[in-house]
């Protein structure tokens, strides 16, 4: 899948194609229904099916602390895209610059004039240019007089209306694995590459790898058992995502002590599959009083790994 990075690397030979426009947060059941058939589509016209995302999303600029938490980083979009079969992915950078394009100047400039489309598809809600005055009445009408069709996401749609992101973070808040896993399609994981930390665990006995959390904010908090993908193969632990209050964090990250491993993972990808949660993050009046939880969620999370 070719990887498109802003407006000003749209080239001529990415002109002509079946497009959707959409935040694809998760790539969850209902993103893949409608992707599904945007790929279908495609293969009838004989054109590439591209999806277009905004990078940072809308809300993390105009409202960036009520913005939603994000399923999904930019880097994990791509890849489930791929997977699916998409072939183009376009990230545009969304800034308040950007934000004060016209709607007429998006339809025309960027959607008939750079990129061709010959098919859209879109939410019917969708709400673009300054001053949101582009909405899917327009785009239908853009379509008639340029020479493109427009359908709504959800008449491409084929599972259960009730998938949505927003369900699948709720889910998520109440550490209903199951139902997220059934609405994603897939068990909700958060992948990332091991950086150094400050060496605290490894000082408590209980090493970890360090995975920060690219993301305005993270749909899940707390201590979990959790099943590890590493280049090693897959291994049980217990992991904390939060900010470590009573080590005075000020970063929300995730941290992750594989039981019975003992090989470096610095600089390595691993994905992290939340199983079950444990508990709150917690502050603790004491590294001692930490140390001693900590080894007591170690052993929750065996017993639940291994039941």
């Amino acid at each position: 899948m070719e990887l498109i990075r802003g407006l000003h690397n749209i080239r001529d030979r990415h002109k002509g194609c079946v497009l959707t426009i959409g935040k694809f947060d998760g790539v969850h059941l209902g993103h893949q229904a409608v992707l599904s058939n945007l790929i279908r589509k495609a293969r009838q016209l004989g054109l590439p099916a591209t999806v277009m995302v905004f990078e940072p999303q809308p809300e993390e600029v105009f409202r960036p602390d009520s913005a939603p938490a994000r399923l999904s980083r930019l880097r994990d979009k791509y890849e489930q895209l791929k997977a699916i079969g998409v072939d183009r992915l376009l990230v545009m950078r969304f800034d308040r610059r950007f934000s004060e394009l016209s709607a007429t100047f998006f339809v025309e400039e960027l959607l008939v004039k750079r990129l061709g489309i010959a098919f859209l598809v879109v939410g019917d809600d969708f709400k673009f240019g300054k001053d949101r005055q582009g909405d899917f009445s327009m785009l239908r009408s853009e379509g008639q007089k340029c020479g493109f069709e427009v359908v709504s996401t959800q008449s491409f749609r084929l599972q259960d209306s009730r998938i949505s992101s927003t369900a699948i973070r709720r889910a998520l808040a109440e550490s209903d694995f199951s139902l997220a896993e059934a609405m994603l399609g897939r068990p909700y994981s958060i992948a990332g590459k091991v950086v150094h930390g400050d060496k605290k665990g490894r000082e408590l006995g209980f090493p970890t790898a360090n995975v920060l959390l690219k993301r305005g904010r993270s749909p899940v908090t707390g201590v979990y058992a959790v099943r590890v993908d590493t280049h090693q193969g897959i291994f049980d632990g217990v992991a904390n995502i939060g900010i470590r209050p009573t080590v005075k964090g000020q970063r929300c990250q995730l941290e992750v002590h594989l039981f019975d491993f003992a090989q470096s993972l610095y600089g390595k990808a691993i994905d992290v599959q939340l199983v079950a949660k444990i508990r709150d993050e917690m502050k603790f009046d004491s590294l001692a009083s930490l140390q001693v939880q900590i080894a007591k969620d170690a052993q929750v999370a065996r017993d639940l790994l291994a039941s």
